[in-house]
């Protein structure tokens, strides 16, 4: 039986005798931050599959529907065409992910995209992003209406309280009431992990969130003052790991806030080949939510093809 289908009457005492082994978690994160990038020819094949990762993001208070589409024309048309001609891939299609916006700019993407002739599809954060402390009826409407408005994916934030306080029946609760507003969308829980407090509620908050019917655990919303660390990607995905042996549902892992360089990028596709294998690494299973990283991917890729690295103006759209 999927996490979907499951009922709300369910026994979480279990949870409450989870202990994470802290000092087993940081060596191997050491082991991941101490290891030798890919080079040459393997870096660019690499590079080339993080973009096909990236939810490409802006959540800014001055978004407007000019930058929106900006960023849609970008999801759709990543790396510069003479970069991948050059590379021979021009004609596979590379787009990244998903475009992700705030919930009143979701028509201006759909738009955005349809016009492009693009099925990329719109993620839209919602349930009071980035601190969720408003009403639950609140969050739940702000899921149906960016659902209404063409979003295929939806980013919540769980109520951070409720974690902290130990309160698990509560958050499975909320986050399978999420589950149910979102209908045929994805549904994308962040957990927020800066704020939880240690990595044993990161662990829990991870199964609880899986249980209630996400099809995704995401790190951070970026606005956290702690974001995506591999401490925290770890023991996340252990959980995914552990929920999939338990029940043998996939889901998904999305990393975000401070992934900025394509070095941190290519560090992170080796964390989930190594945690999970190789059928995790495919959009449905495995996102990454950054702004700022295309940019350093399309740099590096510039300089694998030229051999110099670009100016400002040779990669306008950056």
């Amino acid at each position: 039986m999927s996490a979907h289908q499951r009922g709300t009457e369910l026994d979480l005492s279990w949870i409450s005798k989870i202990q994470v082994n802290q000092p087993a978690v940081l060596r191997r994160a050491e082991q991941i931050r101490a290891r030798r990038p890919v080079k040459k020819e393997w870096q660019a094949a690499w590079l080339l599959k993080a973009v096909t990762f990236i939810d490409l993001t802006t959540l800014s208070g001055d978004d407007t529907p000019s930058n929106v589409q900006r960023l849609c024309y970008k999801a759709k048309y990543p790396i510069r065409e003479d970069l991948l001609k050059a590379l021979n891939v021009h004609d596979k299609g590379i787009t990244t992910a998903a475009a992700c916006v705030y919930p009143a700019r979701v028509c201006d993407a759909v738009k955005a995209l349809k016009a492009a002739g693009c099925d990329i599809p719109v993620a839209s954060v919602a349930t009071g992003f980035p601190a969720g402390q408003t009403h639950l009826k609140t969050r739940l409407e702000e899921i149906r209406l960016a659902v209404e408005d063409g979003a295929s994916e939806i980013d919540v934030v769980i109520n951070r309280t409720l974690v902290l306080t130990g309160q698990w029946e509560a958050l499975y609760d909320e986050i399978r009431q999420f589950r149910k507003a979102c209908g045929e969308a994805h549904l994308k829980t962040i957990l927020a992990t800066g704020e939880l407090g240690s990595l044993t509620n990161v662990y829990k908050a991870s199964m609880v969130a899986m249980m209630a019917g996400s099809d995704f655990i995401k790190t951070s919303t970026g606005k956290e003052s702690v974001n995506a660390t591999f401490p925290v990607a770890i023991v996340m995905l252990r959980a995914i790991r552990d929920f999939f042996w338990k029940t043998g549902n996939k889901v998904g892992f999305k990393p975000a806030g401070g992934i900025r360089s394509a070095k941190d990028s290519l560090a992170w596709l080796s964390l989930i080949k190594e945690e999970l294998g190789d059928e995790w690494l495919k959009p449905e299973l495995f996102r990454i939510g950054a702004s700022t990283l295309l940019a350093d991917i399309e740099r590096q890729i510039y300089h694998h093809v030229t051999g110099r690295y670009a100016a400002y103006h040779d990669l306008p759209m950056s």
